[in-house]
């Protein structure tokens, strides 16, 4: 199966802004998304709209054969399009792939085997998108306009955690990682659509990054799994967010 990873970035971010170029653990944010993509054996294209991303990018290894129209990277473009532009770009040059990976260089730690884990599930299970997620407890409350809450269990018959099963899970979705037909982007415009599949993901693969705290996390979290790696050109991490 042809796959085509696309990783989106921009130079423009509000909560921590220029994160997607930040050291993190040794090497740009970005970086790591990269060369996890790579190491599975998938086309990885990365599409920016900031030059020195791009230059970042082209030294981790990635594809980076445009730079994303103004159009497509505003606050508040959708990601889709994004990657409908990404593909229209390989059918140009007469690679249209099968399916296309989004990973989301804000959420970097995946465990080693986890992309290629991915891409078996897929092939394996028959499924037109997979959504990466991860297991969550049920015991969640919705509040109620009566000022009275409601569970998402039965208090009366609190389960031990120990005790519960897979059945028994929520599963939320990790913003890491999405694997799709390519025909469910051209005829539905959407990421998940068709047959869905979850790919559940260990915990520590939940790290999304939206703040400094966010960052700081998964600084640790990537130290912890893989050292510390050597610094590679990148703007010098600092600690201010300004």
């Amino acid at each position: 199966m042809n796959i085509l990873c696309v990783i989106p970035v921009r130079g423009g971010s509000k909560g921590v802004p220029g994160k997607n170029a930040r050291l993190v653990a040794g090497k740009p944010l970005v970086a790591w998304s990269i060369e996890q993509a790579l190491a599975a054996g998938l086309d990885v294209l990365v599409s920016t709209d900031d030059e020195e991303l791009a230059e970042i990018a082209r030294g981790a290894g990635a594809d980076v054969p445009f730079l994303r129209p103004a159009e497509l990277a505003q606050d508040t473009t959708p990601t889709e399009p994004v990657i409908e532009h990404a593909i229209a770009h390989r059918v140009a040059e007469g690679r249209r792939p099968d399916a296309v990976m989004l990973l989301q260089a804000t959420s970097p730690v995946r465990l080693a085997g986890t992309i290629e884990r991915a891409v078996q599930e897929f092939e394996e299970t028959g499924v037109d998108s997979l959504v990466g997620v991860v297991a969550q407890t049920p015991f969640f409350w919705h509040p109620a306009d009566s000022g009275s809450a409601t569970a998402e269990y039965d208090p009366a018959a609190r389960p031990r955690r120990q005790d519960l099963t897979a059945e028994d899970y929520f599963y939320k979705e990790t913003g890491s990682l999405y694997l799709t037909r390519t025909e469910i982007y051209e005829r539905e415009r959407n990421r998940i659509g068709g047959r869905v599949g979850l790919f559940v993901m260990d915990e520590a693969e939940g790290v999304d990054i939206d703040t400094l705290v966010d960052l700081r996390i998964a600084e640790q979290v990537l130290g912890d799994l893989y050292g510390s790696a050597p610094r590679v050109h990148g703007p010098e991490e600092t600690g201010d967010i300004s």
